[in-house]
């Protein structure tokens, strides 16, 4: 035999081995094997080594489509159900009064005062344990401690309101015809002298005055001065330094009273002493 004839023997024996993947199965191939861009075709896609040999990609996972969480109602909110529920429950209570509605309404009222308890109960826990936000310290309420803060601002106040007559004085304006005046004059005419602190009475209607002897008509000091109105008494505090008026009070004022009003509005800030 020929060597051409040999080798046509062997072509014939080894070509359907070497022959190319059958339509079905490159078919399978296909759908169960994504060969990477590049990758050889024999090695990846005939052998179907799989995505071990880095011949395939996996197939990302899907993704289910859920609703985000509904946000958390806030504590205002909250309040406000609770307020809504409470009104509604003593409503149908109210409206049809069955002893189902009324023990209701009851139980959950009994719930929110059991809150509001316990939210006292913690503040004032709070407050004993922080004199940072105790107000009481500043302002005391109990009978001795309260006492003790009156004292001591009566002195203080007594001691300012001496020292105020160098640059501060009082217009009283007043009426002979006005029977609250009668009353009021003989209570400023001590504070004046017990603090020697100078009062110039000015008469609206020209009428003398018993206790301030030395008063002078309005001329129109009043309007002139900024105090509004005709009302008497009246009790005006002038600052020499600054030529501002300081209205103090309208009507009987009681010693204390004038003394605190004036001590006030000269020598505490807004909102200091409350």
């Amino acid at each position: 035999m020929s060597k051409m004839a040999t080798l046509a023997m062997v072509l014939l024996t080894v070509a359907p081995v070497a022959a190319p993947l059958r339509a079905q199965d490159a078919g399978r191939a296909d759908d169960s094997v994504e060969a990477l861009g590049g990758g050889d075709d024999f090695y990846c896609g005939e052998r179907r080594l799989g995505q071990w040999f880095y011949c395939t990609r996996p197939k990302p996972a899907e993704t289910v489509n859920s609703q985000p969480p509904a946000p958390e109602p806030s504590a205002a909110e909250r309040l406000a159900a609770i307020t809504r529920q409470l009104d509604e429950l003593k409503a149908r209570a109210i409206l049809d009064p069955s002893e189902a509605n009324v023990i209701a309404y009851v139980r959950f009222q009994r719930e929110q005062l059991d809150r509001a308890s316990t939210f006292s109960d913690t503040w004032q826990r709070a407050l004993w344990q922080n004199p940072d936000i105790d107000y009481t310290l500043q302002r005391p309420v109990n009978t001795v401690a309260k006492r003790t803060w009156l004292d001591n601002r009566k002195a203080d106040r007594d001691q300012v309101l001496t020292n105020l007559s160098q640059r501060y004085g009082l217009f009283y304006f007043y009426a002979q015809s006005c029977g609250a005046c009668e009353v009021f004059a003989p209570i400023l005419r001590s504070v004046a002298d017990s603090h020697r602190m100078a009062v110039m009475a000015v008469s609206m209607d020209g009428g003398p005055s018993r206790d301030f002897p030395n008063y002078v008509v309005d001329s129109g000091q009043r309007a002139r001065m900024g105090v509004s109105g005709n009302e008497t008494p009246a009790l005006v505090l002038f600052d020499t330094a600054t030529k501002r008026t300081i209205p103090v009070g309208y009507g009987i004022l009681s010693a204390d009273e004038i003394m605190d009003r004036i001590f006030m509005l000269t020598n505490t800030k807004v909102g200091s002493d409350y």
